[in-house]
């Protein structure tokens, strides 16, 4: 199967998840720059919820390059994907409006892990589909970053149970380490 439907559909779904997560933001009444003051928790919550989806889309957008033909493993493993990062929103929102409590931002975490396992899945399929040979395979190698982001989220969800704040910049770190570019992908489709 041709791989152009999978790439449009999710970049429609991500686009929907961003724009779902401003809306969140409510505008204030009042004209003086202190009654965007108590919006702080749900700007910072939104500004790293839209790096996440950033990023994801981002790593998508580029490991798509690689693909070959996609299968009907590959679009449940993608569906999975973008299930749990349309739940963002909802932890997002419920994060923010409750200015990082326990278990907002525990279920914050969960969510964050969910989306990171949902997506090492569909790196899987994707190998799978294409082979220990290809392109996709030499650029995901063994994914110690993808790993180490998987131990990373449950650490902060463990912090997050005795400090939230502590979670939260876990989750924040977690976010800053996937901004450096990953240059294995590069490397694989120049060498393709």
């Amino acid at each position: 199967m041709h791989k152009n439907r999978l790439e449009a559909f999710t970049d429609g779904v991500l686009a929907i998840v961003i724009t779902i997560m401003v809306l969140e933001i409510k505008v204030p009444h009042g004209e003086t720059l202190d009654v965007l003051l108590p919006l702080w928790p749900k700007f910072i919550s939104y500004a790293l919820s839209f790096l996440y989806v950033g990023i994801y889309w981002n790593n998508h957008h580029h490991t798509m390059q690689a693909v070959k033909s996609v299968n009907g493993g590959i679009l449940w493993s993608n569906l999975h994907l973008l299930f749990w990062l349309s739940l963002l929103p909802f932890s997002t929102g419920w994060m923010g409006e409750n200015h990082f409590a326990t278990m907002p931002t525990v279920l914050y975490g969960v969510n964050l892990l969910l989306c990171a396992l949902a997506y090492y899945l569909w790196t899987r399929s994707l190998v799978w589909h294409h082979g220990p040979d290809s392109a996709l395979a030499e650029a995901f190698g063994r994914d110690l970053k993808g790993k180490m982001s998987l131990g990373l989220y449950a650490l902060g969800i463990g912090l997050s149970l005795w400090n939230s704040s502590a979670g939260f910049a876990v989750f924040t770190g977690v976010a800053l380490m996937w901004l450096v570019p990953d240059r294995r992908m590069h490397k694989a489709l120049a060498q393709g």
